[in-house]
């Protein structure tokens, strides 16, 4: 996820509970209609959406229309793609809310439980790989609502508070973001000389992934050193997820993953869920992007500066567009670069260990053709079009989540019932 301009911004209280309109049906995106029947026919689960950011912030509601299209996720969309479960990201910016990173991540799962209690007849919390199932079963197809907790700096090196986090509705915790722990190295800041790494995991974060296999909170490995996601493999007694990262291979960034590493996922019975941001899809995108870097870091920090005395919705708000309008200025890549990540994940780790993790509302360009959570089903025709079946599709586009979800509870259930790892 783009985080530059949100390490700015204030706290704003969440939305109350007020009712909101229905917004009106988005029109269906244009597939064929065989297409179209698959893309119904399957549950659909996108394992990291960044929205709980958009309420925080900007009070957005999920029931609303956004002006002028805003953002990548609301209902309505959500129902035009048939999306049928979503992971809303508790992500707290490590260094405005140092010392207050567990205090931050309950103020975002509460703006998620208030969209639940809010919309109720379209939204339901999901607490089990049973419940995702039974939100989309009968006439009324409910999003099924997970949370995941980004960065494991959010529980401020306390066993505790993953519980916690866990007794709240967190089913996935991702080990790191750009940040390292005190206690696992990160992929974003590994080559920085400032900061004390690890090697790896540390006896604390082995004992943390512990404590996720036992509660049957998935070990999410996106954002992670080499050296930590191998760590994990020798520890981990469930299957993995990667949230949202695509393939070294074809982008080389070091947010996504090596074939060794697709491999070892593969081993593991895990999945990894395909990120469609264009920098992390897209070598030309992602050199063009990067080498912009500077000029768009000084214009956004000017723009921050001019509205220090602005409403907090208005910083996020104004800071977001300009995000997006810097991004615009890389050309975006076209869809097929996306399904050549799904394809190389599904050639080299197995169909069955291949998914989607959008990075919606965290991202600011995805590829052309993929604007919102509407247009999900051109991800089902071109996949089609290389020949996926239906079998396969529904794999990746949700069964091989939830899996690996059955086989984390699974796990949890025997070790809860071992001596010696009752908590």
């Amino acid at each position: 996820m783009n985080r530059s301009v949100l390490a700015s911004v204030l706290l704003l209280g969440a939305p109350a509970l007020a009712a909101t309109p229905a917004a009106p049906a988005a029109p269906p995106t244009q597939v064929s209609a065989k297409a179209r029947a698959v893309h119904e026919s399957a549950l659909i689960i996108d394992t990291h959406v960044d929205t709980p950011l958009r309420m925080l912030e900007e009070g957005f509601d999920l029931g609303s229309k956004p002006p002028n299209g805003a953002g990548h996720l609301d209902l309505t969309r959500a129902r035009a793609g048939n999306l049928g479960a979503a992971f809303f990201s508790i992500w707290v910016e490590p260094k405005e809310f140092a010392g207050q990173h567990t205090h931050r991540a309950l103020r975002l799962i509460d703006a998620v439980l208030q969209q639940v209690e809010r919309h109720p007849d379209e939204m339901v919390l999901a607490l089990s790989s049973k419940d995702i199932v039974a939100a989309r079963a009968g006439k009324r197809k409910k999003l099924a609502t997970l949370m995941g907790v980004e960065g494991g700096h959010a529980i401020q090196n306390d066993l505790g508070v993953l519980r916690d986090f866990y007794r709240l509705g967190a089913r996935y915790m991702t080990l790191t973001w750009s940040n390292s722990t005190d206690w696992a190295d990160s992929s974003g800041d590994i080559n920085d000389p400032k900061v004390k790494h690890h090697d790896g995991l540390t006896p604390f974060g082995e004992e943390v992934v512990r404590e996720m296999n036992r509660l049957g909170m998935l070990v999410d490995i996106s954002h992670v050193a080499d050296s930590t996601f191998f760590d994990v493999m020798k520890v981990t007694k469930a299957p993995v997820i990667a949230s949202h990262s695509s393939a070294r291979a074809l982008t080389d960034h070091p947010r996504n993953m090596t074939d060794e590493m697709l491999k070892a996922v593969a081993t593991n019975g895990g999945v990894v869920m395909v990120n469609f941001f264009s920098a992390f899809i897209d070598d030309t995108f992602r050199k063009g992007y990067a080498a912009a870097a500077p000029e768009r870091r000084a214009a956004i920090e000017a723009l921050e500066a001019s509205l220090k005395d602005a409403d907090p919705a208005t910083r996020f708000r104004k800071s977001q567009e300009a995000e997006f309008e810097w991004a615009a200025k890389v050309k975006r890549p076209p869809l097929d670069a996306l399904i050549n990540h799904i394809d190389h994940i599904a050639k080299v780790a197995g169909v069955d260990h291949v998914g989607l993790g959008s990075d919606f509302d965290g991202i600011t360009s995805t590829p052309e053709g993929l604007e919102s959570v509407a247009d999900l089903p051109r991800i089902t025709e071109a996949l089609m079009a290389r020949g996926y079946t239906r079998e396969q599709l529904h794999k990746i586009l949700g069964g091989n989540l939830l899996r690996v979800f059955r086989e984390a509870e699974r796990v949890s259930r025997e070790l809860r019932a071992s001596p010696g790892v009752q908590r």
